[in-house]
């Protein structure tokens, strides 16, 4: 549907007919300074988004943006209707938006860009007390289907160069919204982190003749060691180089460039995977994990790179129950991670706590 204030939302209704929709007042989409700017000293892009400033904060359970909307009701949700299975929006807050007004440079060295792109919200389920692992295994396989499906369409559009998957969890990384629900960035450019993970995969291409993950994943498998659990298709590992504590990856075991290369079993594989290690993860202490989620897959910029391989990151902020791993000075100052554990022994805590596979 089209919402007044010109976004749209998607149900995707599976086991379910499609809800019936409600009559709402909607609120008003803000209108604020959203743009990016070149940051000449790293040669990057740094998004200005005034609007979140304005994002709902931890709101009383009964009024969640992200619950269904109750018939009758004194307050409208994001979502109006009395039930769905998964729904996925446009962001009210966006650091992207498809209609990004034209900026000017002020200067050689202070330029501007339009931030366009599309930021969507996906909402795991309508249950507001419930999490990816408690989730049943069926609406998690659907959720990949649902994020596929969002990626082949944002991947198709022209200002899009790169489709980014992820998940935050806990009050800790910084959510505002406890209800189970993941987020999607859509990039018109390739972001950092990932231009560096093609970087040292050309390298190792050119080198090599292989693919860099498919070796990562070939060599993890052999080790053993670190490795955390297995299901169809995927493999779940703590890298030899963790930057994190109970830093995890899970990668497809045969070379898949992103979700639509996957077949029926490998999604079954990835989705009963993913809620394995959250379940481990909360099982550590018997506490929610707060933890990034963060899914790399194929670039939408057309270019072909040879060491695009689907996994998906999990970075657990936790270094005991008790203590969180801050990134200080040399992390955020010199950009070098400094593991306080060693990544065999988290591996170990991890195999032998929750579900076993």
């Amino acid at each position: 549907m089209s919402r007044a204030d010109g976004r749209y939302l998607y149900w995707y209704s599976f086991d379910e007919p499609p809800p019936q929709l409600l009559a709402v007042e909607e609120q008003e989409r803000g209108r604020d300074q959203v743009e990016l700017r070149w940051n000449p000293l790293l040669d990057e892009q740094v998004i200005v988004s005034t609007g979140r400033q304005g994002r709902t904060f931890l709101p009383p359970d009964e009024y969640c943006p992200l619950c269904p909307t109750l018939a009758g009701g004194a307050f409208a949700t994001e979502i109006p209707s009395s039930t769905y299975e998964i729904v996925a929006f446009e962001n009210r807050f966006p650091s992207f938006r498809g209609d990004a007004p034209a900026v000017h440079d002020d200067g050689p060295l202070e330029r501007r860009t339009p931030a366009l792109g599309v930021c969507e919200v996906i909402v795991y389920s309508p249950d507001h007390e419930s999490t990816l692992a408690a989730l049943p295994e069926s609406q998690v396989r659907h959720l990949v289907d649902v994020w596929a499906d969002r990626y082949r369409e944002l991947a198709e559009r022209s200002d899009v160069a790169y489709v980014f998957i992820f998940e935050n969890r806990g009050r800790e990384i910084g959510v505002t919204l406890t209800h189970p629900h993941g987020q999607i960035y859509a990039f018109p450019f390739v972001p950092p982190h990932v231009e560096r993970e093609h970087a040292a995969a050309a390298a190792h291409h050119a080198r090599t003749g292989a693919c860099l993950s498919c070796d990562i994943v070939a060599a993890e498998t052999a080790d053993g060691r670190r490795i955390v659990a297995r299901d169809a298709g995927f493999v779940a590992y703590v890298p030899f180089a963790a930057r994190l504590p109970y830093e995890v990856h899970v990668a497809a075991t045969a070379h898949r460039e992103s979700l639509l290369d996957l077949g029926a079993d490998e999604r079954d594989g990835l989705a009963r995977l993913l809620r394995i290690v959250q379940a481990k993860y909360d099982a550590l202490w018997g506490m929610p994990m707060p933890y990034t989620m963060s899914m790399h897959q194929r670039a939408a910029d057309g270019m072909q790179r040879p060491g695009d391989h689907l996994h998906v990151e999990f970075m657990p902020m936790l270094r005991t129950r008790d203590k969180l791993k801050y990134l200080a000075g040399v992390e955020t100052g010199a950009g070098t991670f400094i593991n306080d554990t060693a990544p065999e022994e988290k591996a170990r805590e991890l195999r032998e706590a929750g579900p076993r596979t």
